[in-house]
């Protein structure tokens, strides 16, 4: 099998014809751009992945660190509540300089999260990002009533999110998380317009939204500067879609997993875009439609409670806080070895077009 063969059968996995069609030719500039975004990618540890051990076990805040740089990533991503009465949410002020020294001594990064735009919930969130010395804090709304109304108050969250972080040096990224179309929040970001305001994009939760993986993608592609990689199986309601969360590329994702990543590998120039790979191995979450077929111009956006993980039937607690350390390293082997295989169909088209060239020279000298 060639090398352009071997590129477009990984990148197809769950596309259309339609979009098979559109995937990129191997070229000398995508190839040599590939290899050195996945030489560079920052793939983080996300907290979401052993919620389980956070919620039911025992795991801190620290203990995600150590998992972090036990498997040689760049980073975390914690959301403030992540280890109930343990978590940074319920940390004392010296509890926190000993979790940002920590992260430090490792050489690891943290990104903090909530699920809110609410005034109080950002005011607490950039208190505890200052005394960590974080600048990086996502964020999402959770606001029910039609469409305009909502919008019109994300807007306004969005003005307190850009006064708060040019006072505090802070970059604050909103998740498209199930509710909006991603072009709804393209255009909120639009709107706002200001160099600290940024997108997280998310591999399923689009679906909920009554979106297409790489239709959202484009839509949110300009804005995006950190994803949250994961796999899900979609789950038709009624006039919408939910979806249940998967092993990421076992056979149960419905994901176009490779074709999603090349893209946000690739975006930006000189630098790349994104600052953040997060690996959000979600097994066994479930989420509703939010957004159907149906729906007229300013539908009603119904409330959507904190996203949480029950524990799944046939799986004791006990075996689930055992099984999910696991399920987060099988996503880890997933992304690292889909990288490897498309860093190696780059560097032999690249060894190719460099022998090819080489055997040119020849001919010309020896003419």
């Amino acid at each position: 099998m060639g090398l352009e063969q071997r590129f477009v059968e990984i990148l197809s996995t769950n596309l259309s014809p339609e979009e098979i069609e559109e995937i990129p030719s191997l070229t000398r500039e995508l190839a040599t751009k590939l290899v050195q975004r996945i030489d560079d990618i920052p793939l983080f540890a996300h907290a979401y992945a052993l919620l389980g051990n956070f919620t039911y076990g025992d795991f801190r805040p620290v203990d995600l660190l150590t998992y972090a740089f036990d498997h040689e990533l760049a980073g975390v991503c914690i959301h403030l509540l992540d280890g109930e009465e343990r978590s940074l949410g319920q940390a004392s002020d010296e509890e926190l300089r000993e979790f940002g020294a920590k992260a430090a001594k490792l050489n690891l990064r943290v990104h903090l999260e909530i699920s809110s735009t609410r005034k109080a919930d950002v005011d607490e969130v950039v208190r505890i990002a200052r005394i960590l010395k974080v600048e990086h804090i996502r964020v999402y709304s959770r606001y029910e009533g039609y469409l305009s109304e909502v919008l019109k108050t994300v807007d306004a969250d969005l003005q307190y999110l850009i006064a708060i972080a040019d006072q505090h040096d802070l970059q604050f990224y909103f998740e498209q998380h199930e509710e909006f179309k991603s072009y709804e929040i393209a255009q909120a970001l639009e709107r706002a317009d200001h160099p600290r305001l940024h997108a997280l994009f998310d591999f399923g939760n689009m679906i909920n939204a009554h979106e297409r993986p790489m239709e959202a993608l484009n839509h949110l592609a300009p804005h995006i500067r950190q994803v949250h990689l994961k796999g899900i199986k979609i789950i038709p309601e009624g006039a919408g879609y939910g979806h249940r969360g998967v092993l990421q590329g076992s056979s149960e994702d419905d994901m176009p997993s490779p074709r999603m990543l090349l893209e946000l590998l690739l975006l930006g120039d000189a630098e790349h875009q994104l600052i953040a790979f997060a690996l959000e191995q979600e097994n066994h979450y479930r989420a509703p439609a939010f957004r159907t077929a149906t729906d007229g111009p300013d539908p009603f956006i119904a409330y959507r409670d904190l996203s949480t993980t029950d524990l799944p039937k046939g799986l004791s607690l006990e075996q689930m806080l055992i099984e999910e350390p696991r399920w987060a390293v099988n996503q880890l082997t997933y992304v690292r070895g889909l990288l490897a295989q498309l860093r190696e169909i780059a560097m032999c088209y690249l060894a190719s077009e460099n022998h090819t060239a080489s055997f040119e020279e020849e001919q010309e000298e020896n003419l």
